[in-house]
């Protein structure tokens, strides 16, 4: 990708990190600010004209490094947190609930990684029991990696923190580093994914299921922890034709034996973000239905999308060990 401008808080112009990801982008104008808020946060900023053609601007993140997730939120572990180096992604997904939280579609890439691992190090050493991190939260983990560094760097540092497993979630299939590195026994590369017909309507810019697939399985092959995360469930017509398809696919293309965890979740999303989205996406009528259905606090839908649930657990249950699969 080719940027027009680049922003970069003054306090870090001339830091290592920022020598480092400048070396890798390809831009024509260097701007300085005091903040990132600055640029990123205005309320006049349209996210659907931005997201055309987005700036990156490189910053430090000062506080709430590291933040524990919501309750029900777990793959197994005792305790749970996530963090994100990283603000919107090189993707379009139609149903990202980015764009109802950010004013902005341009990448924010808070470029002090060692102040994460350190916070991470402190939670691991106060805590008994394992922890696990959850990355890509706000982002994409894998797709930015040529530009951001940011898998290599925490890869390189999370072996020996004993205690502590690292999620790296992701839609991208830009793998060829995993692939010269030693498989981490405490790292989980988790993909995101969806049947095609749902890629093709909803998951903009996004590989194909195919190639996803394709990625996973070479990881499995050199001993990566692979994560399915099948969240959100999309309802679109037919929906049960189609998933059950599409678990058949999965299962069949992959070792069942080598998955790590299965997530699954029902597409859910403040409605303040849904109504957010729709002044820019009026035409969208994936949420259009779904802040209809929010505004009349429709029992029957809440009813629908636990059936959905259900079905999806219940098919994934014909393939592997029901302990693998995670309601969030």
């Amino acid at each position: 990708m080719n940027f027009h401008n680049i922003y970069i808080e003054e306090e870090i112009r001339n830091s290592e990190e920022t020598k480092k990801i400048l070396n890798n982008i390809n831009y024509e104008n260097i701007i300085t600010c005091k903040n990132y808020k600055e640029i990123f946060n205005p309320k006049n900023q349209n996210f659907r004209i931005q997201k055309l053609n987005p700036s990156i601007i490189l910053a430090q993140k000062k506080q709430n490094l590291i933040l524990e997730t919501p309750k029900n939120f777990s793959i197994g572990y005792k305790k749970n947190f996530y963090f994100s180096h990283m603000f919107n992604c090189m993707f379009d997904c139609k149903y990202c609930f980015l764009q109802g939280m950010f004013n902005s579609a341009n990448f924010v890439i808070f470029v002090n990684f060692s102040d994460f691992l350190k916070k991470i190090k402190e939670i691991t050493n106060n805590t008994n029991g394992e922890i696990c991190f959850f990355s890509g939260y706000d982002c994409d983990s894998l797709a930015f990696e040529r530009i951001t560094g940011f898998t290599d760097f925490f890869l390189k540092n999370f072996d020996n923190i004993h205690n502590a497993f690292l999620e790296i979630r992701t839609k991208s299939i830009n793998i060829g580093f995993l692939k010269k590195i030693k498989a981490l026994k405490n790292v989980i590369i988790a993909f995101s994914l969806n049947p095609q017909e749902i890629i093709n309507k909803f998951e903009t810019k996004t590989p194909s299921l195919d190639k996803r697939l394709a990625a996973i399985h070479s990881l499995q092959k050199i001993g990566w922890n692979i994560g399915l995360r099948f969240d959100p469930i999309i309802l679109i017509e037919n929906y049960m034709r189609h998933y059950n398809v599409f678990f058949k696919k999965i299962f069949d293309s992959l070792d069942r034996k080598k998955i790590h965890s299965i997530t699954l979740g029902n597409f859910r999303m403040p409605k303040s973000y849904l109504k957010k989205m729709l002044k820019n996406q009026p035409n969208n009528s994936f949420l259009l239905t779904n802040y209809l259905h929010q505004l009349e606090k429709s029992d029957k839908q809440n009813k629908y999308k636990k059936t959905a649930i259900n079905f999806c657990f219940n098919e994934i249950k014909k393939y592997t060990d029901e302990k693998k699969i995670f309601l969030n």
